[in-house]
């Protein structure tokens, strides 16, 4: 199992999970974050700190495409282990829908 970050990230981008996460194992693009799932060890420390409840157990329907995000932008994107302040109108975001249609990007972030 491993934890597996979803479209609730998206221009969200929190970052409070990075902070407590003992493998450094999340991944920055421009508006979202995502997990390795080869490093990740499956503590679940990082599930309850996102205030946009976008990190889910691999366990659960309906996760592949987020998995799959995972695996490819963890290997292009930069390292993050360090809190950021999270995206300007990251409150707002939080709760919108299909936000992977309409504002997904896969551009790398800056990391720490």
């Amino acid at each position: 199992m491993t934890y597996v970050v979803t479209e609730a990230c998206i221009n969200c981008k929190y970052t409070d999970c990075v902070e407590v996460c003992p493998v450094d194992c999340f991944y920055e693009g421009e508006n979202m974050l995502v997990i390795n799932p080869d490093e990740c060890i499956d503590c679940g420390v990082c599930e309850p700190e996102c205030p946009a409840e976008a990190i889910l157990p691999d366990t659960e329907d309906g996760l592949e495409k987020w998995i799959e995000l995972g695996e490819k932008y963890s290997a292009e994107w930069p390292n993050i282990t360090e809190k950021k302040d999270p995206m300007e109108g990251a409150d707002e975001a939080q709760n919108e829908s299909n936000k992977f249609e309409k504002y997904f990007s896969d551009k790398p972030g800056s990391g720490s």
